[in-house]
Parts: structure tokens; C-alpha cells; sequence
């Protein structure tokens, strides 16, 4: 099907209607990956409470402690995967560890909606802007590599978001890529840029170069 990676606001009803308006199956089987947040309770709860289990076959999979065994199996078989927010290089580690990577790469091949924001944003990129190693943002190139080129989430949030990203694509060689506001989702079918989706009013998206910045229309 696709990957909506969203500048932030994973969580927020709007986005979640739509996630659920892609989905067909009569009792669909949506999956939370918490990992990124150190699988923080208030989210797990805050998602089976838009994915409730009168309507989803909801599940969160807990990679901090002991991993269920039939992680990479639910993950590969959903018809929607959650990626949250959070430490990006630190879930990374942990996926690749117990092939949640492998697992993603397969739900996404064989058509399941993978979505996120934040971290659950930039994971899906080969490279991303982060500030999974200190306060200050860095650029990483250890994404999972599923969409081409790098992302930057939380542009309209965060006031060094923007000189930073576009001073490592401009300066520094960092790979061009794509920038989101909160509250704006960039929809990916394959490798494919197909739809801008604006969840909040003036939320927007921007196209980066090292020729500059422009925005995305949806």
C-alpha cells in the first residue's frame, strides 16, 4: 500500500481516520512499534484507544525486556504498522537486533500502510535529521532505506530544524530530501511521492536541495 511519514502528530485522530479509511479488511490488524519511546505506556494506551478491539485486531509489541516471539511475524502479516516518535538511532539498533527491520521491509512489500512520525518519519529514509545522539541535530545515514533520500520532521516546531537541515544538504553533501511541518503527511506509494496531506490547518511540506527550498503542494 504505502508509507505516510508525518512531520509529527502520529497519534492525532485526523491521521488516524485516514489510516483506518485505507484499510479493508473487515477486522483489520493494526501493530504499535513504541520502541523509539522506550515503549512508553501513555502510548501504547493512547493507540488501543483510536485502534480499539471492538473494530482492530490491535497489538503493541514491547522490544525494551523480553520480545514476544511472534514479533517479527505480526509485524510482517499487519495490515498497518505504527512507528512512534522518539530516540530514532537507538530503535534502529534494536530493530535490526531481532529483524524487525526484515519484518517491516516484508509488511511493506507485500502492501500493508506503514506510518509514523518524528522518528517513525525519517526511519523509512536512508538519511534523516535527529537529535538521537545529543541536544544539538545531527544528520544520520542509517535509515532503513525504504524511500529514497533524507527527511526532516517537526520543520514548523522546532526553530534549528530548518538551518540545519538545510545547511547539511547545502553545505555538507547530506542527501536532498523532503522537510514536514507537524501535522503534515507526505504519502508514499512504492518509492513515490503521491500525496501532500495537510491533517492541520498551514501544515506543509517542502522539497530541500542543495539548490534551496520549495514547497510541496498537495
Amino acid at each position: 500500500m504505502g508509507i505516510l511519514a508525518l512531520g509529527g502528530l502520529a497519534l492525532d485522530p485526523a491521521v488516524c481516520d485516514w489510516v483506518v479509511g485505507r484499510l479493508t479488511r473487515e477486522r483489520p490488524r493494526v501493530v504499535i512499534l513504541p520502541t523509539a519511546c522506550g515503549d512508553l505506556p501513555e502510548i501504547v494506551v493512547r493507540f488501543h484507544e483510536r485502534f480499539p478491539g471492538s473494530r482492530f485486531d490491535a497489538s503493541h509489541i514491547l522490544l525494551h525486556g523480553v520480545p514476544p516471539d511472534d514479533a517479527r511475524d505480526r509485524v510482517a502479516t499487519a495490515d498497518a504498522v505504527l512507528v512512534t516518535g522518539g530516540n530514532t538511532a537507538n530503535m534502529l539498533a534494536v530493530f535490526r537486533l531481532h529483524g524487525i527491520d526484515v519484518a517491516l521491509r516484508t509488511a511493506w512489500e507485500r502492501g500493508a500502510l506503514l506510518w509514523g512520525s518524528s522518528a517513525g518519519m525519517i526511519c523509512w529514509f536512508e538519511a534523516g535529521v535527529t537529535d538521537s545522539y545529543r541536544a544539538a541535530l545531527d544528520g544520520m545515514r542509517d535509515g532503513l532505506g525504504f524511500l529514497p533520500g533524507s527527511a526532516c520532521p517537526h520543520y514548523d516546531r522546532e526553530e534549528r530544524r530548518r538551518p540545519v537541515y538545510t545547511g547539511l544538504v547545502r553545505d555538507e553533501g547530506f542527501p536532498a530530501g523532503v522537510a514536514a511541518d507537524d501535522g503534515c503527511g507526505l504519502w508514499y506509494e512504492g518509492t513515490g511521492l503521491a500525496e501532500v496531506v495537510a491533517f492541520r490547518d498551514g501544515a506543509g511540506a517542502y522539497a530541500v536541495s542543495a539548490a534551496g527550498e520549495s514547497p510541496l503542494v498537495a
